[in-house]
This record gives structure tokens, sequence and C-alpha cells, in this order.
């Protein structure tokens, strides 16, 4: 059979959709989302992205040759010397040092999707840690350009226009696109038993997302 990244999404269209266009996402784009759930977002987001750089090390440790190497150390070095310190300076410009970055306890839905996420890079393959990553990667770029095809978007004194700016740039859409390109690779010519596997986990891991996107609301 032919796979590719789109065969993950169809399994599991109704829980990318809750993901895609949950309420958090919705009300950022309007512009209505409350500071207090999006700074708490925020000083959790900053956990995920360390625990994202030790994944990307398992995604090193799991390559299969050197070209692979390659590209799971510059994703490491991208996250640790280039995405933490923007984000790092984006929470001050909200008011978030990073002292309080650092001091900040983990949620339970990051607890809970980070280590599902080193869980399976830990037992599985590489390719079973990319699908489980995809839908941060991926997702961040799809929501960012939904938002922007949406009626209720408003970007002019919206105090999270930056935010959607940043993953509908040029750039971040290069990223997703190389990812896209680096999964349909690999899931090509599954047979029925690996592509239901790896669905199984493109589906918990775009749950886990979710909880994530809640987990903001449910502090207000």
């Amino acid at each position: 059979m032919t796979s590719s990244f789109e065969m993950l999404k169809s399994r599991n269209a109704g829980e990318w959709q809750a993901y895609c266009e949950h309420d958090f996402v919705c009300r950022l784009g309007a512009g209505t989302l409350p500071e207090e759930a999006f700074r708490h977002y925020l000083k959790q987001d900053y956990l995920f992205l360390v625990q994202f750089a030790r994944a990307w090390g398992l995604a090193v440790y799991r390559s299969r040759d050197l070209d692979e190497i390659r590209q799971g150390l510059e994703s490491l070095k991208a996250i640790v010397e280039v995405e933490i310190g923007l984000h790092v300076g984006y929470c001050a410009e909200w008011g978030i040092s990073e002292k309080a970055l650092a001091d900040v306890p983990p949620s339970p839905a990051t607890l809970a999707y980070t280590g599902y996420v080193l869980e399976t890079g830990l037992h599985g393959d590489l390719t079973d840690l990319h699908v489980a990553l995809a839908p941060c990667i991926i997702g961040y770029g799809e929501i960012a350009l939904w938002l922007q095809a949406q009626p209720f978007l408003k970007m002019d004194g919206n105090p999270y226009a930056a935010w959607i700016e940043m993953y509908a740039s040029a750039d971040y859409q290069a990223l997703v696109r190389s990812e896209i390109a680096w999964l349909d690779r690999r899931l090509a010519s599954l047979d029925e038993t690996a592509a239901s596997r790896l669905s199984a986990i493109f589906g918990k891991a775009t749950r886990l997302e979710t909880d994530f996107w809640q987990m903001g609301l449910d502090i207000t």
C-alpha cells in the first residue's frame, strides 16, 4: 500500500480537526484568549522545548546513516541554540523572566505529551519518533495558515499576532514541507500492520497536543 503523512491525518481526521481548530487556537486568532491562559501556555511550552531537544537527541541515536545523524543534529542545535533563546526573548516581552521559566513546574499535560514522545523514541525507531513529533512540527504550521483563512482572524491590535506570523512565516512553512517530505519517504510502501501502528502513535500524540491547548484554557 502507498502511505503518506496525509494517510496519518485521514485516519485521525476527528482528532486532527479538534487539535487544529481548538477553542484556544480560535480565541488566539480572534485576539480574545485571556492573557493568563497564553502566559501559562508560554511557560509550559518552554518546558516542552527542553524535552523536544532531548527528543532530537534520541533522533540522532536512532538514525540509520550519517545523513540522518546530520539532520537530527541540526534540529537539535536549532532548538538549543536558536529556538529556546527566541522563546525566552518572546516570554520576556510577556513579562516572564528566564528564571521564572526555569522554576515553573510541568503541568500534567506537559508531562503526558513529552513523556509519550520520549518513550516513543526510546522504544521505537526513528520513524516512530518523527510521527510522534509531527503534530507539533507540522501542526503549528497548519494551524497558522488555517487561522489566516478564517473570517474571525484579527491581526491589528491582536496581542498574539506575532505568534501567528511566526508559524505562518516562509521559514517555518519550509520546515513543515521538509518534515512532510521526510515522512512521506519513510511512510511509503508500508504494510497495513505498520500503517495502523504509526496511525495510532500519531492519533495519541495529536490528542496529547489538544490537551496541551486545553491546559491553557483550564488555568483561567
